[in-house]
């Protein structure tokens, strides 16, 4: 299954849910609630990262879905 990231980014006035490699969005929202749950969504099905970017495209949030090598311990 493919691993690409998943980004919520400003579009338009409204958000788009963009996978990394993506040409066009996956989908455009009104809201961030929406847009957050949709892209958190797809991560979590394919193990892959959650980005939530700023009103000034800066990433502001990140979420992880997939197996990190790196785990704490306890």
């Amino acid at each position: 299954m493919k691993k690409d990231n998943q980004h919520v980014v400003p579009h338009q006035g409204r958000l788009a849910v963009r996978g990394e490699k993506a040409d066009r969005a996956t989908a455009i929202h009104n809201t961030q609630a929406a847009a957050i749950k949709q892209a958190r969504g797809i991560a979590e099905n394919r193990g892959s990262e959650l980005y939530i970017h700023g009103r000034d495209g800066r990433i502001r949030e990140r979420d992880s879905h997939g197996r990190d090598k790196y785990q704490p311990k306890g």
